[in-house]
C-alpha cells in the first residue's frame, strides 16, 4: 500500500516525540518500507545524521508523510507538502490533537493497520489569503486554519467594510476578523464564539473579534466565497494580518484583503474507526 514514508518530527524536543519517532521507524523497518528522514528527526536521533533528506526534496517520491508532533506541526507540514499531493498522518505529541489524531500510546496496532490499507482519507481544503495597497498585492499567503485581521497591542479598534462575492455584508468596528476553514473552526474561531463546521463541510465561516456593536454575529458562508475586508479610514496603528499565525504585515488604511479557497487540497489519513464527533467529546470534554 506505503512503499515510501516520510517522517517528520516536531522541532520541540521531547523525549515522548523521540521514543514515538523510534517506535514508528523500527515498525517500518520491520516491514521494508523505504524511509525518508527530515532534518528534524537527525536533530531527535543523533544515529541519522547523514541520512536525512534537504528540505527542498523531501518527500518528493513518498506516498505517505507521518508527521510526530501537534497540531501546529501538521499546519507547517501541510503547508510545506500540500502541493505535492501526498496524504498526511498524525501522531499527536502535542495538545489537543485534532489533526494529529493516533494517540502516542496506541500508534503500533493503529498503524499496522493503516499499512494494511485499513484507513480512511479524507480531503481539507486551504485558504489563500493577499493584501492589495494602491491596486497592487504586496503579500500573499496560505491558511490551512485561519486568515485573521486583527488589531495590534493598543486599545483601539480596527474600521473595515467586509464584501462577499462583491456584495456588501457590513461595515464594523472591532479588535478584527477571522475567516476560517471547517478544520480552523476549532482553533482561534471557536475562542471568539464561531460554530464547530464539520471537516469535509464545503464552507467558510466569518468571526468578528469582539465587535463593538453586540448584534454582529459569526456567519457561515459557502465555500467558494471571495472575501473582501476594505480597511477603513480610521488611525489602525498596528494592525496586522496573519495566515495560521504567520503574519503577513502591516495594514494601513485603504488595504483590502482577498480570502478565497485555494485550488490544492490537503489530503488526510485517519484510522478506519475515525469519528469526528467521539474526537469533539474527548478533546472539548463535552458532556463532563
Amino acid at each position: 500500500m506505503f512503499n515510501h514514508i516520510g517522517l517528520i518530527a516536531s522541532n520541540r524536543p521531547s523525549p515522548g516525540i523521540t521514543q514515538t519517532l523510534e517506535q514508528v521507524r523500527d515498525l517500518l523497518q520491520a516491514r521494508q518500507i523505504s524511509i525518508s528522514y527530515s532534518e528534524s528527526c537527525a536533530r531527535l536521533l543523533p544515529e541519522l545524521a547523514g541520512k536525512t533528506t534537504a528540505s527542498d526534496d523531501f518527500c518528493e517520491t513518498c506516498d505517505l508523510v507521518i508527521v510526530i508532533g501537534g497540531d501546529g506541526t501538521m499546519l507547517s507540514v501541510a503547508h510545506s507538502i500540500c502541493h505535492k499531493n501526498i496524504p498526511l498522518l498524525g501522531i499527536n505529541r502535542g495538545h489537543l490533537g485534532f489533526l494529529a489524531d493516533i494517540p502516542a500510546d496506541e500508534v503500533t496496532p493503529q498503524l499496522e493497520k493503516i499499512l494494511d490499507g485499513n484507513f480512511v482519507e479524507e480531503k481539507r481544503f486551504m485558504l489563500s489569503g493577499e493584501v492589495v495597497r494602491n491596486g497592487e498585492v504586496i503579500a500573499t499567503g496560505n491558511a490551512f486554519n485561519d486568515v485573521v485581521i486583527q488589531k495590534g497591542n493598543i486599545a483601539r479598534l480596527v474600521q473595515f467594510d467586509t464584501y462577499i462575492n462583491d456584495n456588501f455584508l457590513l461595515t464594523q468596528r472591532s479588535d478584527g476578523m477571522i475567516i476560517s476553514t471547517p478544520t480552523g473552526s476549532t482553533a482561534y474561531a471557536l475562542s471568539g464564539g464561531g460554530p464547530i463546521l464539520y471537516p469535509t463541510l464545503d464552507a467558510l465561516v466569518l468571526v468578528p473579534i469582539c465587535p463593538h456593536t453586540l448584534s454582529i454575529r459569526p456567519i457561515v458562508v459557502d465555500g467558494n466565497s471571495r472575501i473582501e475586508i476594505a480597511v477603513g479610514d480610521r488611525d489602525i496603528d498596528k494592525a496586522q494580518l496573519t495566515c495560521d499565525g504567520e503574519t503577513l504585515g502591516k495594514l494601513v488604511s485603504g488595504d483590502r484583503i482577498i480570502v478565497s479557497k485555494k485550488e490544492t487540497l490537503v489530503r488526510l489519513i485517519h484510522p478506519a474507526d475515525h469519528d469526528h464527533f467521539g474526537i469533539l467529546r474527548a478533546k472539548l470534554n463535552w458532556g463532563r
